[in-house]
């Protein structure tokens, strides 16, 4: 019996540590995570995404049921950031995974929401992929800053999208392709509360119809977003809200750092009531979104999906609020406007964890696949933050061999459109001049007009080999006059458009006619005998009836009549055939009851030729005023359905204008040169042409190409002087007085704010950017250094050092060594280029060399911090 027991006891130890050993040989990576009887349910994605929300300001100190959900019970990533601190752009990439520079969304109104987003980059966001593997897919909320709500995104089974910008009241929503107005009543209209019922609903709903279908919700708020109207109960909050108030509160002039910050000088005392104002209402706002969270928690514990959902909390940028001067904004490339709130709660993740490794906007859509069971496509720049999470069970840890985690340490940070096609051609020309001669004709010679020898139409050079081996260019004689006489008369016949016909031809612009001629035709017009050309009985008598088109049918009427103005029923009559005229002859009678109904209230539309017909149903008249069907006035359907067709075709001309100036808008980039004729005369102009063309053909290719870019450059040079003098005129006209040449700014009043608390201050003007605000950046975080090194579009240069200068205060690039600079220089334009997230994500190099230098690792390019201490 002791035997046995001694048995039975070996063989329960046995299978505890067999059942151990298998779970640490397998350790699968976030797989298996759910609960034993729910593995075949994959889990619920939930994120929840806020507009404008800061870290560096404190917006979350006071989110205190936003923290305990998500802070207590989830990870927090507090290296967190997006690539583009911009509204739209940034949106964007988290919806496709991609850089700025991959899906070209670079403004909050240049390709945001347009056409070629919608056929390139709106098929292939994370929801498009998750809805064809069958996820229920929902968004509320605000989308895209100029989405117009006339289509539903792929990939969305349920949609309320909110129609342009972000707005509390009085706004619209399109609710799975209908379009809902929203008014100023709190309890039906406000859009925090709007969204939250709609999400908690739709949930409810998907779950009780399809109980073993995962969802995945993207709830967008518009909070803390301008304008910043909170709900009516957090109205008196925060009245000494002063988190704002940081190190670089009001530190201006910066005479070191880019252009808008030494232009920015101290905030006034208005601009500083107002920054402590703003506060106060953003820090309200967010308080909806608070309670949002809590909702949204308490409906998951109810229905039994906590375990099973993953929940995500971010913002799609920073904000600043009197930093450097700057009295409101964001699209700088500072820590308080690219640091954003990042949390991760669901299964497997632990409750209080900190991840310090950098995560980005781009590895949202990458996470939200991996979560889902699905492999990241490769055009994707992000990586899944999921690694992350993988942390260690109690089994593993006798793994002596467990591998490090890499991860990067540098990421992209750019904003504005990219620099102008037309300068590259006098870059690519300095350069090439700085090479040697005899590798500049090695180059040129290479192109096919120099190859032959003076055998195509209207060459001027070859290339020949001399004796000792070396390319020489020579001009070619004989037949390239010969060829140019015969083309230039070829071109006096030509009729069609040609690209190739450059030529300036003034001969019918210059050409008047003589004094006689002149005299001559003004008696011929003025000759009461010229009217025998004209045809014989044209106006000899009046007219005796009018044909007008009516409601999509064409009626004839007898102007003969002597109560014309009346329109009597018997004076109109429908073109049918024969038969039907004579039907409605014979009926004429009956009928007077039905056809003053059809033309009530627009008879003098119908009647008098000079009106305007705008609708099938309404008519514009001489005199300004609008006359309409009688029914319009007297049925409510018929108005509503009315107002509606009109609704409608506005919206559908609004999107033609809109399709319209981007093609205007390509057409004026694409200009062909034009000469103007009125300088000088004909024989003066076909004389300098021809001047210009015998000097050209004497020219050396070097000098000749030289030659046209400048000339290219002066246009340039010209055509934006042009822009320049008639946006001032526009500014002049307008009586704008805070719209400044090359400034983005705003005008406050006291109309601005529609809830409490109110601004009673009057009104101020106060910029926030600059068009010339365009940067490439790179920000680094890792165990040795932790930087910030951006180049400006205008060439100026900025590196900031964050483990002595946290607040990015002093701009310290004269201290930094020009070859490391080269290598930043270096790194930062493969990142302006790089495309998927094998070249997106530079690998750290302490980690593959066994080194703990930090930095950033390339093969070709070395080590980058060896010798240098930051």
């Amino acid at each position: 019996m002791k035997y046995y027991c001694f048995a039975l006891l070996l063989t329960v130890l046995s299978t505890d540590l067999l059942r151990s050993l298998c779970t640490t040989v397998k350790s699968p990576r976030f797989r298996g995570r759910v609960q034993q009887e729910r593995k075949n349910i994959r889990p619920n994605i939930i994120l929840v995404l806020t507009d404008d929300q800061d870290v560096e300001l404190g917006s979350l100190q006071v989110m205190n049921k936003t923290r305990r959900i998500m802070e207590n019970g989830g990870a927090t990533f507090i290296n967190a950031f997006v690539t583009t601190p911009m509204c739209c752009p940034s949106r964007s990439s988290m919806l496709t995974g991609k850089y700025v520079h991959n899906h070209n969304i670079y403004t909050n109104n240049e390709n945001c929401s347009s056409p070629s987003w919608q056929a390139t980059h709106e098929p292939r966001t994370f929801a498009v992929y998750l809805n064809n593997t069958g996820y229920r897919t929902a968004f509320f909320g605000k989308y895209l800053n100029e989405y117009n709500g006339s289509y539903i995104p792929p990939g969305w089974r349920e949609w309320v999208g909110l129609i342009k910008n972000s707005r509390f009241y009085n706004y619209t929503v399109c609710h799975n392709g209908y379009k809902e107005k929203h008014g100023f009543d709190y309890a039906k209209d406000y859009f925090t509360d709007l969204i939250t019922n709609e999400s908690i609903n739709y949930f409810k709903m998907s779950k009780r119809m399809y109980p073993h279908r995962p969802i995945m919700m993207v709830i967008s708020h518009a909070a803390p977003h301008g304008p910043e109207d909170s709900a009516p109960q957090f109205s008196e909050l925060y009245p000494n809200a002063s988190q704002h108030i940081t190190p670089s509160y009001n530190y201006a002039p910066n005479m070191d750092k880019h252009w808008i910050m030494q232009y920015t000088g101290p905030m006034l005392p208005i601009h500083m009531e107002f920054t402590n104002v703003l506060q106060r209402k953003r820090l309200q706002t967010l308080m909806s979104v608070d309670d949002s969270m809590e909702r949204l928690y308490h409906m998951l514990v109810e229905m039994g999906e906590l375990e099973n959902t993953y929940i995500i909390y971010t913002a799609d940028h920073g904000y600043h609020i009197g930093q450097f001067g700057l009295v409101k904004g964001k699209s700088m490339p500072y820590d308080f406007d690219i640091r954003v709130p990042f949390f991760i709660r669901g299964p497997s993740v632990e409750p209080g964890s900190v991840v310090p490794q950098i995560v980005l906007n781009i590895d949202l859509a990458p996470t939200v696949l991996d979560i889902a069971g699905l492999d990241a496509p490769p055009d994707m720049d992000g990586k899944s933050v999921l690694k992350l999470l993988d942390l260690e069970k109690p089994g593993n840890r006798f793994r002596t061999n467990k591998k490090t985690k890499l991860w990067r340490d540098t990421f992209l940070v750019e904003r504005g459109k990219l620099l102008r096609k037309k300068e590259e051609p006098s870059k690519n020309a300095q350069q090439s001049n700085h090479l040697p001669k005899y590798e500049r004709v090695k180059e040129l010679c290479q192109q096919a007009r120099y190859q032959t020898a003076c055998e195509q139409p209207g060459q001027k050079w070859q290339c020949i080999e001399d004796s000792s081996g070396k390319l020489r260019i020579h001009k070619c004689k004989g037949s390239s006059d010969m060829f140019t006489i015969r083309k230039r008369t070829r071109s006096i016949h030509s009729q069609g458009y040609s690209n190739k016909d450059k030529e300036c031809i003034c001969a019918d612009a210059d050409y008047r006619t003589s004094r006689t001629q002149r005299k001559n035709q003004r008696q011929f017009m003025r000759n009461p005998s010229a009217q025998k050309y004209k045809p014989r009985f044209v106006h000899t008598r009046q007219t005796r009836s009018l044909s007008v088109e009516f409601e999509g049918e064409i009626f004839d009427i007898n102007l003969e009549e002597e109560e014309l103005q009346v329109l009597q029923s018997k004076s109109i009559s429908k073109r049918h055939d024969t038969e039907n005229k004579e039907d409605s002859e014979d009926n004429d009678d009956g009928g007077d009851g039905e056809e003053e109904e059809m033309i009530a209230d627009g008879t003098n539309a119908v009647g008098q030729p000079d009106s305007v017909r705008v609708t099938h149903k309404c008519f514009i008249l001489p005199n300004d005023t609008i006359h309409c069907e009688r029914e319009l006035y007297q049925s409510s359907r018929a108005w509503k359905d009315h107002k509606a067709y009109i609704d409608k075709e506005i919206e559908a001309l609004q999107d033609k204008i809109k399709n319209l100036r981007e093609v205007r808008g390509h057409l004026k980039r694409r200009k062909p040169d034009e000469c103007d004729c009125s300088k000088q005369s004909f024989y003066n102009k076909e004389k300098g042409v021809k001047a210009r063309e015998k000097l050209k053909s004497h020219l050396h290719p070097f000098k000749e190409a030289a030659q046209e870019v400048d000339s290219k450059l002066q246009v340039f040079k010209e055509n934006r002087k042009r822009k320049k003098e008639r946006k001032g005129k526009r500014r002049q006209k307008k009586g704008d007085e805070c719209s400044l040449p090359g400034l983005t700014c705003f005008t406050h009043d006291n109309n601005h704010w529609q809830t409490a608390p109110f601004w009673n201050l009057g009104s101020f003007c106060a910029c926030t950017s600059s068009n010339n605000n365009t940067y490439w950046c790179l920000r680094t975080i890792n165990e040795t250094h932790n930087f910030l090194f951006c180049e400006f579009a205008t060439g100026f240069l900025e590196y900031f050092d964050m483990n002595t200068d946290p607040y990015q205060l002093t701009n310290t690039v004269h201290t930094v060594e020009r070859g490391i600079l080269n290598q930043l220089h270096i790194q930062l334009m493969e990142l302006r280029s790089c495309q998927g997230y094998k070249q997106c994500n530079p690998r750290p190099k302490g980690l593959d060399t066994g080194n703990k230098d930090g930095g950033s690792y390339d093969p070709h390019r070395g080590q980058l911090w060896d010798g240098w201490e930051g």
